[in-house]
């Protein structure tokens, strides 16, 4: 809670730091307030915050997590200044924003009790329903918003509808009651009503088919830096959120709801990377892309071991490097072209190599090419995958999508690296702290994908 409540106030001073030179000051704010989480993230918990335990408990786990959407968020603020220039009269806003989702994030990594789970849940959608609509002028963006809205509302009835089932039936709150009531009481009717409702809430958060309705239309016309923001560390505390109620307060009846959620899965594996295949905008097959890797994630409920949690892990922060890395190369294409296109991105090898270079190694990575960290994340997931019931099948499935998906990644490759006239202007040069980011994403991700092991020294495992 103490990280929390670092990010809570980074928030409220970086809003109010709006009242002044427009915001310019609000992402620098946000790097330090950030930094400042980051480094207390690797403390032991404060001792005056036991007291709140039954609510918040900060576990190994919540550290590793809150640790990997502290770093992802500081990568995209470092993108801001760029990415934000023509929201030059709301910057603070967007800031903070980004900052107060950040908040319900980290509550979701250590909720011990649906109430929690709920309050998690909304802190973290309620930035993102405004964020979407942040371009005023932009049709499309203020469609992304009220769509955004909508859906979310609707995936809220179904959360507390199921939370309200499952209080019914066990009388408590507490994700451990719960679960010794699931293993009691495993064929209680109410009960796994309100498991599969509470599921295919969540679905609706990470993004999984056929609850996956919004996500196109919502990442591509929202900001591309606040849907960075949606694909990687709202996928991070989504998924997570997830894998801790179904595998503690809903792991007495996993028998009930893993066959769902495995239909679930081939549905997303099979129609995400198909879609993906037929658009001709990079930000909607991003959009698309994003969708297949929920699929890819989601097999960490099949094989489960002791080391399932940190193949989540490793896997969410493989994926939102490699988001970071694809979304900063699209950023500077929108900015300068208003459209993202593929067409759009003809030439951008020749006059800015290493944007395109950051941008192909991330969508190999995101294609699971051997020597990049998607690799090891998937071949994690996979392995584990294999040795369930019905992985094998679902590794199958996930393996045919992974193979589809390199085509839709090459269309935008091609595009950078295999024409001849760039259709950039050799005066349009990204800015220093781009080129920085680009450096950091690409070591990472190769280095993770080569020495995996290193990422359990980069977080104190």
């Amino acid at each position: 809670m103490s990280v929390l409540i670092i990010v809570f106030l980074t928030a409220v001073v970086a809003l109010f730091s709006g009242v002044f030179e427009h915001g310019k000051f609000a992402r620098y704010i946000g790097i330090f307030g950030l930094i400042i989480a980051l480094y207390v993230s690797f403390m032991p918990e404060c001792a005056f915050f036991e007291q709140y335990r039954h609510m918040y408990e900060y576990t190994a786990n919540t550290a590793l997590f809150t640790k990997i959407s502290i770093v992802t968020t500081l990568l995209l603020f470092f993108l801001g200044g760029f990415a934000f220039s023509n929201h030059r009269s709301h910057q603070s806003e967007l800031y903070a924003l980004m900052l107060f989702a950040l908040c319900g994030g980290i509550t979701l990594f250590g909720y011990q009790n649906l109430v929690t789970l709920f309050l998690g849940v909304e802190i973290l959608s309620i930035p993102l329903y405004v964020m979407a609509g942040a371009n005023k002028t932009d049709l499309r963006s203020n469609e992304a918003s009220i769509k955004y809205f909508l859906m979310g509302a609707f995936a809220t009835g179904f959360l507390l509808f199921g939370i309200a089932f499952i209080y019914g039936s066990t009388g408590s709150f507490d994700l451990y009651k719960i679960q010794d009531f699931g293993i009691t009481h495993p064929k209680d009717v109410m009960f796994i009503l309100g498991v599969l409702l509470i599921l295919c809430a969540l679905s609706f958060k990470v993004a999984l088919a056929p609850f996956h309705m919004w996500s196109p239309d919502v990442y591509s016309g929202s900001p591309s830096l606040i849907t960075a923001f949606m694909a990687s560390v709202v996928k991070i505390s989504g998924f997570f959120a997830l894998f801790r109620l179904m595998t503690i307060g809903f792991g007495g009846v996993t028998a009930e709801w893993i066959n769902v959620f495995g239909v679930f899965l081939i549905i997303t594996l099979l129609l995400a990377n198909v879609m993906g295949l037929a658009q001709t905008n990079a930000k909607r097959m991003l959009a698309y892309s994003s969708v297949s890797h929920a699929g890819y994630i989601g097999l960490v409920f099949y094989g489960m071991t002791s080391l399932s949690t940190y193949n989540l892990a490793f896997y969410l922060f493989a994926y939102s490097l490699s988001t970071v890395g694809v979304f900063m190369c699209l950023i500077y294409v929108e900015k300068l072209k208003r459209e993202t296109s593929f067409g759009a991105f003809k030439g951008l090898g020749k006059s800015e190599p290493l944007l395109a270079v950051v941008a192909t190694i991330s969508m190999l990575s995101m294609a699971g090419v051997p020597l990049t960290a998607g690799f090891m994340g998937k071949f994690a997931l996979f392995s584990q995958a294999m040795n369930s019931k019905h992985g094998v099948f679902l590794v199958f499935v996930a393996v045919l999508g992974s193979a589809v998906s390199i085509a839709y990644y090459l269309r935008l490759i091609i595009a950078m690296f295999f024409f001849k006239e760039s259709t950039f202007k050799s005066s349009e040069k990204v800015t220093l702290t781009y080129n920085i980011v680009a450096v950091v994403v690409i070591a990472s991700i190769l280095v993770l994908g080569v020495v995996p092991d290193l990422f359990a020294g980069m977080f104190g495992l």
